[in-house]
């Protein structure tokens, strides 16, 4: 699915692009691709399981999973990362925050496998990056922010792309289907981490926000990221 001029959601069960189990809506969050003049970007992967269906969503549009040359981790739960090993077997370079990258090393109870009935399988991360950290990919500049809370390696990718500001939220924010905010049964899960971190995204004010599930925000995404903190001041203080 095209979302602006070379920039695709490749995956995400929700949203009928990818399908895992019957009965399963949850189990392939949404991944996203960027093209390039030199290579494609992708952030997350999906749980593994379907990745295939996500090169052939590629195909369709003329996209050559071949030439995917950075995976960028929103955070290590399965539907998200499960993939992420498999694309490192292909020589894709795995970019995630520390305490991401650590998780999916272990492939411990963090990675969430238990709650798809799933191993996670563990993979080492090529580049950690940082709160604030500047990345520089393919002729493209992207922002990494940390927002954890939902899991502690949660993390949003900032960046600029057909004249607008654009950031890719992972579960940092909720879909309108399941409430506001991010699964609260991580192994890692922590309300005043974020509540925080909730305050903090709530400072952007990008032109859309691509999330973890379900639909893309292309108006006013702010003002979701606004809801979610008003009801974590409510609910959790």
């Amino acid at each position: 699915m095209q979302v602006l001029k070379n920039l695709f959601q490749v995956g995400g069960d929700l949203n009928g692009l990818t399908f895992d189990l019957q009965g399963a809506l949850w189990n392939d969050g949404n991944s996203y691709l960027l093209k390039t003049e030199t290579g494609l970007i992708m952030f997350d992967c999906g749980c593994g399981d379907t990745l295939e269906q996500i090169f052939a969503n590629m195909r369709y549009w003329n996209l050559n999973p071949d030439e995917i040359r950075y995976c960028l981790l929103t955070h290590p739960h399965l539907d998200h990362a499960g993939g992420a090993y498999l694309l490192k077997e292909k020589g894709v370079k795995l970019i995630a925050i520390k305490e991401t990258a650590e998780s999916v090393a272990s492939g411990d109870e963090r990675c969430a496998g238990y709650l798809y009935h799933k191993m996670f399988h563990p993979v080492e991360v090529d580049q950690v990056v940082e709160h604030g950290e500047i990345l520089h990919l393919l002729g493209k500049e992207i922002e990494v922010g940390h927002y954890p809370g939902h899991s502690m390696g949660c993390t949003a990718f900032s960046f600029s792309h057909e004249g607008k500001e654009l950031v890719i939220s992972g579960d940092i924010i909720g879909t309108l289907l399941a409430g506001d905010f991010g699964w609260d049964g991580s192994f890692d899960f922590d309300k005043k981490t974020y509540t925080e971190s909730l305050r903090r995204f709530a400072k952007l004010n990008p032109d859309m926000m691509l999330p973890g599930h379900g639909m893309i925000y292309f108006h006013k995404p702010q003002w979701r990221v606004e809801n979610a903190l008003n009801s974590a001041l409510i609910q959790w203080r």
